[in-house]
């Protein structure tokens, strides 16, 4: 309860305050640290995806902003020969504001990941977008049906459903869909999402299961020991190829069983954030696991 209350009350405190915290789970605020980052990571034989931090936009203005900085981020990591893709969430492209100018910039985005060789990944984002970055997806699948992804949460009580929609409406052989399956991180009302813990685990590898067993290149995101079990339970199961799925996690999270899977020959992607608008994303990493303040406690007191 403690935490709780803590996790509440840190985002009003000053953001220098709230850096000494989030450094360990944001690359830093500009391309060169994620650069630096993803570098280090692939020296380890681990792949990434960047995602530019910030999504809470009011202008198309702001949104052909981001979209140029990803037209860089995408030049530069491709020069500097980085094993990784790009992740990106709609709501800083304007989905909120104009779906068919979201579409055109991310769409800019992808043909240029595809004139790299490269893929995105159309994150998931709170309810009111889950409905148009899924047809977002869809419309950008059939034009670039290897070079772009999408992101499903497991607490959401309709994602089986999406799930079964997207494998039946799935028109190419020989690019299987590619999914990120996650527990699933807005706050959302139990009318449209599971709460109980219990419950979303085991929400979670039914979708996995329908996944794997349906020729879905699956990345498998999370942090959870007992889901990284079971998962390669269901690896064995149906016989999946290493090249059908990869492990992800987030940067600075849970490194020792990230270090694990990797040694046990599994593919591994970390999700690297960087940008100056970290702090909302700390914020609501902090709010889906109070057990964080134990970390700003702790880098209070030591330097890192």
């Amino acid at each position: 309860m403690l935490n709780k209350f803590i996790a509440d009350t840190i985002p009003y405190f000053p953001k220098k305050f709230i850096w000494l915290f989030s450094k360990r789970y944001v690359a830093g605020e500009n391309m060169d640290d994620g650069i630096k980052t993803s570098r280090e990571l692939n020296h380890r034989g681990i792949m990434v995806t960047v995602d530019l931090l910030g999504e809470f936009i009011h202008t198309i203005q702001e949104a052909e902003t981001n979209k140029n900085e990803y037209l860089k981020i995408i030049d530069r990591f491709t020069s500097e020969n980085i094993t990784g893709n790009f992740s990106v969430k709609p709501t800083s492209f304007g989905l909120l504001i104009d779906k068919e100018k979201c579409y055109s910039l991310i769409r800019e985005v992808i043909v240029k990941a595809a004139s790299n060789g490269n893929f995105v990944r159309i994150d998931m984002e709170d309810a009111p977008c889950t409905s148009h970055e899924i047809e977002l997806y869809k419309r950008l699948k059939e034009e670039y049906p290897k070079n772009v992804g999408l992101v499903l949460q497991a607490y959401l009580r309709r994602t089986q459903s999406d799930i079964e929609n997207l494998i039946c409406t799935s028109h190419s052989k020989e690019f299987p869909l590619n999914f990120r399956l996650c527990k699933g991180i807005y706050i959302e009302s139990e009318g449209i999402a599971y709460k109980d813990f219990h419950e979303i685990r085991h929400h979670y590898l039914m979708d996995l299961d329908l996944m794997l067993r349906n020729g879905v290149y699956t990345a498998i995101a999370t942090h959870d020991p007992y889901l990284v079990n079971e998962a390669m339970e269901l690896i064995k199961k149906h016989h999946v190829p290493k090249e059908m799925y990869e492990f992800q996690m987030l940067f600075g999270v849970a490194p020792a069983l990230r270090d694990k899977i990797v040694a046990d020959g599994h593919n591994m992607r970390i999700y690297v954030p960087f940008g100056k608008d970290w702090f909302g994303y700390c914020s609501r990493r902090l709010k889906e696991n109070p057990r964080m303040v134990n970390d700003i406690i702790s880098s209070m007191f030591v330097r890192s």
